[in-house]
């Protein structure tokens, strides 16, 4: 009976090893890729009426990130709310929110710029802007 516990526990910790060592082998590639292709992110600092934020708040949850997210190289999009300037000088004046957008590389982010879908959902975002000539950065990860 000691035998067979011993030689079952023998299987399951070989059948553990087999299998890790799959795993490793497999992700080893997806690391490699990831270790050489970072994202890029997109920042955009609007300036959106106050009297439209709740329009173009629920119009950028319901609309415009769903679409968004659709689309090949996509990793995140959030809207953030200006809560203050904790240090460095002032931002231009009126701006109330950031857009920031998270995407594989800036090849697959201009395929969604330039499809027919970005072009139907960013005047919903786009029209509740007090200044259409906004800031926008793009930052590579490092």
């Amino acid at each position: 009976m000691i035998s067979e516990v011993k030689s079952g526990i023998g299987r399951r910790d070989a059948i553990a090893t087999m299998v890790g060592g799959l795993v490793a082998t497999s992700a080893a590639p997806a690391r490699a890729a990831d270790a050489k292709a970072k994202p890029i992110l997109l920042y955009c600092d609007l300036k959106v009426d106050p009297a439209r934020e709740s329009e173009m708040l629920e119009h950028f949850h319901q609309r415009f990130k769903p679409v968004g997210a659709k689309f090949k190289g996509f990793i995140d999009l959030k809207m953030l709310k200006l809560r203050t300037l904790v240090q460095g000088d002032k931002l231009p004046a009126g701006v109330n929110y950031r857009f920031q957008l998270t995407y594989e590389s800036e090849e697959l982010r201009q395929i969604w710029i330039a499809s027919p879908e970005h072009q139907a959902v960013w005047p919903g975002i786009e029209n509740t802007l007090i200044d259409k000539n906004f800031h926008v950065s793009l930052f590579d990860e490092v």
